[in-house]
């Protein structure tokens, strides 16, 4: 049995890690650390376990051997350097720190000292994602010339984000810095190295960090994505839209459909393809990492980590600049 500590409950998806590291039924939480104390001593209660007030109390901790990092993302060099030193494993929220500087510290850590790192990427575990990675391995788009990957929600216009999330001190950024991760780190999946970022952002609810932002990234196989996000849009299906110049995927929440030069002798219509099973979701994989002693999944580690971030300093860096910025 894994013993995992939680530290924070800042993240507004911390609950549902601990109730993911739970469901495994190969880990138990043993205790909390927060950076506001009595949130954390609630949340210690509610999880049956010790909240610790001083984060090196609890990384000395004999029963702690790994942690949950929820902590503000401008605290994730500090909380995670500290745990990789203590010898603890990681899993970490996205991002894994606002600048690629700060990722290195991490990573000059969690190599040093071997501890497992997992990095929450979950788009890279669907079912679409899956099976549009293995057509693209396989070369059945042909050349891929676009790609569109959108994910976005109300939690501005609708209200629901706590107000801290507009804290750019604890968040480092907006609307980009949380959501943006998603189709960043999913086109670099599909497409391999990126060469070339320009981004646009805006905060048309006027709050302190970007509501929307849109980004296009040129890769070196010449396909641009464009990856869009969004605080301020209803009711807002995740899209994925793949152009290549032998087939076209289209996936717009649940209703995915695809057109293929090779079927093209039997139908001109789209068809519904088998879509793959699931990867297992990333708190899984770190838990079974962390007891089979297998190292950081392929996909969701340092590095993983790392150019994630790359993409996200530099979208902000051509927002603020106004030109585009060569990776």
């Amino acid at each position: 049995m894994l013993n995992v500590a939680m530290l924070s409950k800042w993240h507004v998806h911390a609950e549902g890690y601990a109730n993911q590291v739970l469901k495994t039924g190969k880990a138990r939480i043993t205790a909390v650390w927060d950076e506001d104390a009595d949130r954390g001593s609630q949340w210690a209660a509610q999880l049956g376990c010790s909240f610790e007030k001083d984060l090196d109390a609890l990384l000395s901790r004999d029963d702690v051997d790994a942690v949950v990092c929820d902590a503000p993302t401008t605290m994730h060099r500090d909380v995670m350097v500290k745990a990789a030193l203590a010898g603890k494993h990681i899993f970490t929220e996205k991002a894994m720190a606002p600048t690629v500087a700060e990722c290195e510290d991490i990573a000059r850590a969690v190599e040093k000292t071997g501890v497992t790192f997992v990095i929450s990427l979950p788009q890279r575990t669907t079912p679409v994602i899956q099976l549009a990675r293995k057509m693209i391995k396989n070369g059945e788009f042909g050349k891929i010339s676009l790609v569109r990957i959108r994910n976005g929600h109300d939690g501005v216009s609708g209200g629901w984000l706590p107000e801290y999330w507009f804290d750019e001190s604890k968040t480092g950024g907006g609307a980009l810095m949380d959501l943006g991760c998603h189709p960043m780190y999913t086109s670099c999946y599909l497409l391999g190295k990126p060469v070339r970022i320009t981004s646009l952002l805006t905060s048309p609810f006027g709050t302190k960090v970007d509501e929307s932002a849109t980004a296009s990234i040129e890769f070196e196989n010449g396909a641009v994505c464009t990856c869009e996000t969004s605080f301020v849009t209803y009711n807002t299906p995740g899209a994925v839209e793949i152009y290549g110049s032998d087939a076209t995927l289209l996936a717009y929440g649940r209703d995915v459909k695809l057109k293929t030069k090779s079927l093209g002798k039997y139908t001109n219509e789209y068809i519904v393809p088998t879509l793959p099973e699931a990867l297992p979701m990333p708190v899984e994989m770190f838990v079974d990492a962390c007891i089979n002693k297998t190292g950081s999944p392929e996909g969701f580690g340092v590095q993983d980590g790392i150019d994630l971030t790359r993409l996200l300093e530099n979208a902000y860096i051509s927002n603020r600049e106004n030109r585009i910025v060569t990776l």
